[in-house]
């Protein structure tokens, strides 16, 4: 069921207990600051006491509105050179899939792509993006398993700069965003980018899973602290009845979320629609 759905089943015919709302804003995901302006909105009213759910919606949404983006950013793309996208996130939510279904849609968009394979500690995960290179007819570079993640986005910025590839999207290993050397090698893949274009990586955009809920903030902390970040890419967004961790990032942290993954097939992935979350999702 919908958040917004659920709460108003929740609390339909009854009074407003604040103590019952506040618990199911922040089980929803929409992060403590976010909660308690909503809570401190409603109680300045000169009628709270009078309050129904139908106002409490309406302040939800308003503070949605306000925090969220209108519009997506588009992927900012450089001309003359390769635009790199550096896409990190930790296991399992999802990257590499993300990586291909990111190449389907700029492919769509009439771009040129082309795939790096840095995620060098799963040789499952290098045959993994292989086959989505071979499904789209897009160039990848890979290495063996194993080998310098950041040597390997050194040598594919070389292959795509000669080749005149627009786009040069880098899938990195999942790491867990509590381990600093992980972290730092990271860094390291950055570092080694931007001694080739100072503007490189354009964007670096954390994977997250929209079911882990607030672990997807501290993931987001850490990695933007690590790195910053230029988005998100939010998956399994469609299987959530909450999703406002979205909102809960962009609020603390102001990471938009720009595309969604909906399902496990190349097309199933979009740009992040506001007015859809909203009315679909919340």
């Amino acid at each position: 069921m919908r958040f917004l759905e659920s709460l108003a089943k929740q609390f339909a015919g009854k009074p407003i207990d604040w103590d019952e709302l506040e618990e199911t804003l922040i089980r929803a995901d929409l992060g403590v600051p976010m909660t308690m302006r909503i809570i401190k909105t409603l109680q300045e009213r000169e009628a709270w006491a009078l309050l129904g759910i139908g106002d409490v919606i309406k302040a939800v949404r308003a503070e949605i509105a306000r925090i969220l983006p209108r519009d997506p950013a588009p992927i900012r793309r450089t001309t003359g050179k390769p635009t790199v996208i550096l896409i990190v996130g930790v296991n399992g939510t999802g990257k590499t899939t993300s990586t291909a279904k990111l190449a389907r849609n700029l492919m769509h968009a009439g771009h040129s792509v082309m795939l790096a394979a840095a995620d060098t500690f799963r040789a499952a995960a290098i045959e993994q993006l292989d086959i989505w290179a071979k499904r789209l007819g897009v160039a990848i570079i890979r290495g063996q398993h194993g080998a310098d993640p950041a040597a390997l986005c050194y040598e594919a910025y070389q292959a795509a700069s000669r080749q005149k590839t627009q786009f040069l999207i880098c899938d990195t290993a999942g790491r867990q965003h509590t381990k600093a050397n992980l972290m730092a090698e990271l860094q390291k893949i950055k570092r080694t980018v931007e001694k080739l274009d100072a503007e490189s990586p354009q964007e670096t955009l954390l994977v997250v899973d929209a079911s882990t809920g607030s672990n997807a903030l501290s993931q987001a902390r850490e990695f933007h602290n690590a790195l910053g970040l230029t988005g998100l890419i939010v998956t399994k967004l469609d299987g959530s009845g909450k999703g406002g961790i979205v909102v809960a990032i962009q609020d603390e942290l102001g990471i938009p979320t720009r595309f969604v993954g909906t399902g496990e097939n190349l097309d199933d992935f979009a740009l992040f629609d506001v007015r859809d979350f909203v009315e679909n999702l919340l």
